[in-house]
């Protein structure tokens, strides 16, 4: 609700300037036409000051690379362009409550829960739920949590009172939790404060672990503590057992511009699965990510169906090698 009147408001106060600019300029004998034709322009311009922003101090902030992940020329306009597509979904955010809402409740074993990062809402994931829908991996349920610039540990009680809802709705007593950015440190603060008991798998996709420089441009009780060095983050670094019993994964990007050093994202003690040329917010509507979740998904969907000793040896292996 905060971010969709966030987006309203800001979509009302830019719209009323550039009505209130052109009939200005028309009336001092401007074409209304020129107004017209600029209106979309105008909108994006916003989204693209901001990808430009983001992609540039990416870059700046990067974190060395391997060889063999610099991006070739022909990558680079496509990366920009998804990722501009991703920063522009205002009306998607105020509309959030009516293209994401609950399913249907109906029996399922394994739910799956999104969690959103910060600034967004559950608009951000109408991408990947209609693939994950289409792939037979429902019921898929989003939470929009808030107020975004809270502590992150506040979100907690939001998750389980969403999870409550989840198992009324579908009778499972667990679900497969993806969060994205901020929305897999809510997921964490999660399992660290209720345990783990509820969540069959961690899916966490461009998720700042260590932290990212970018939280030093906003001001915010989540934002420094996903500042790298926060106590809030010191206190993530060791794993606590609740988390190291649910299998995790993290899906992260070379390219990540949001995260940054982008191996913050790298999480140590779980398996790593590492993309290049895909920026942040293009993460989640990329079909190689959409891809990646939906086998983490099935994963946890043979581990329900597995009797429950053969589920235990298997979420106490040890976890690959990180990249």
């Amino acid at each position: 609700m905060w971010v969709a009147v966030y987006f309203a408001v800001m979509v009302a106060v830019t719209s009323a300037a550039y009505i209130a600019w052109g009939a200005y300029a028309v009336a001092h004998g401007a074409s209304p036409w020129s107004f017209v034709a600029g209106l979309p322009l105008y909108y994006a311009a916003f989204p693209l000051f901001f990808t430009s922003v983001w992609v540039a101090l990416g870059w700046y902030w990067r974190a060395p690379r391997p060889p063999g992940v610099a991006m070739r020329l022909a990558q680079r306009i496509p990366y920009f362009w998804h990722e501009l597509v991703a920063i522009g979904q205002a009306p998607r955010m105020i509309c959030f409550a009516a293209l994401m809402p609950d399913p249907t409740p109906a029996p399922s074993a394994v739910p799956v829960l999104l969690l959103h990062g910060i600034g967004c809402n559950a608009a951000v994931w109408t991408s990947m739920r209609a693939y994950l829908d289409r792939e037979g991996l429902g019921p898929v349920y989003a939470l929009s949590y808030g107020p975004p610039f809270d502590p992150i540990e506040t979100f907690a009680p939001q998750v389980a009172g969403k999870l409550d809802a989840i198992e009324r709705a579908t009778g499972a007593p667990s679900v497969v939790i993806v969060g994205h950015s901020m929305g897999g440190l809510v997921a964490r603060s999660y399992i660290r404060r209720y345990g783990g008991g509820r969540v069959r798998r961690l899916v966490t996709v461009g998720t700042p672990h260590a932290g990212s420089m970018h939280a030093w441009l906003m001001r915010g009780a989540s934002l420094t503590e996903m500042r790298p060095g926060s106590a809030y983050l010191a206190a993530l670094a060791v794993p606590e057992s609740a988390e190291k019993d649910v299998p995790t994964v993290s899906i992260w990007s070379w390219h990540d511009s949001m995260v940054t050093p982008q191996t913050s994202s790298r999480l140590l003690w779980a398996d790593n699965i590492v993309l290049t040329a895909i920026a942040h917010n293009a993460l989640i509507g990329n079909g190689e990510v959409q891809a990646l979740v939906a086998a983490e998904i099935r994963k946890a969907r043979a581990d329900a169906a597995a009797p429950t000793s053969e589920f235990l040896s298997s979420a106490q292996q040890t976890p690959a090698a990180p990249a």
